[in-house]
């Protein structure tokens, strides 16, 4: 199996929620675009409306502030705008926002894998098979593995369907921890989101523990 490099993947996931997902958003119902997700309060509209725009600010200036704050306010900007906007600017975005992370030399490598955890969010909400194994899934699970909020988690070393995968850095005096999970749940349980109970096997950590960061 390739092991993507980082610049490769994160052209990867944007491109796969270009191909993928936008098509599929151009012909949703008004009504499953209202649709809540597992993020909060925030429904399927508002999910890519908060993608477009973080993507927009990134491709314009990578050196703006963001958070959680500019996040909120830009999604109720864009409440009023019409829905082609909001999925246009989405679109776009997911083009123009490619040279900028590039550039950034993975400090803005969260913004790509973001949006396809995003992605994912909002196939769940909408009810598409597997929402978060679609295209672009292992170079997903390649940002995930190389970001600074899963490196500073403690060492896990996870046994996929077909391979083997080790995350974290090392804690002195803690044993390694074990975990038995497909790439699905593997991405839920480090981006916290919710998964069953009974769909991974962990020990030695805590699902908790997994989580570096709010993402």
């Amino acid at each position: 199996m390739t092991i993507l490099q980082i610049p490769a993947a994160t052209d990867v996931v944007l491109r796969a929620e270009r191909d993928t997902l936008v098509p599929r958003l151009r012909i949703l119902p008004e009504a499953d675009l209202r649709r809540p997700t597992v993020c909060g309060d925030r429904t399927v509209r508002d999910l890519v409306a908060r993608c477009g725009a973080a993507l927009t600010r990134l491709a314009a200036d990578p050196s703006r502030p963001t958070g959680h704050e500019r996040n909120h306010r830009e999604v109720a900007e864009r409440r009023s705008w019409p829905l082609k906007q909001v999925i246009d600017e989405f679109e776009q975005g997911l083009t123009d926002a490619v040279p900028a992370i590039r550039a950034a030399g993975g400090a803005q490598d969260l913004a790509a894998l973001g949006t396809w955890m995003h992605g994912g969010d909002i196939r769940e909400a909408i009810g598409l098979d597997d929402p978060y194994h679609s295209r672009g899934h292992q170079a997903a699970l390649t940002l995930l593995s190389r970001h600074g909020r899963v490196v500073r988690t403690p060492r896990v070393e996870i046994q996929l369907p077909t391979r083997r995968l080790t995350l974290g850095t090392a804690v002195p005096g803690r044993p390694t921890a074990k975990l038995t999970a497909d790439i699905p749940d593997v991405l839920r349980l480090y981006t916290g989101r919710p998964v069953a109970a009974d769909r991974y096997r962990l020990s030695g950590a805590t699902p908790g523990e997994l989580v570096g960061a709010e993402w």
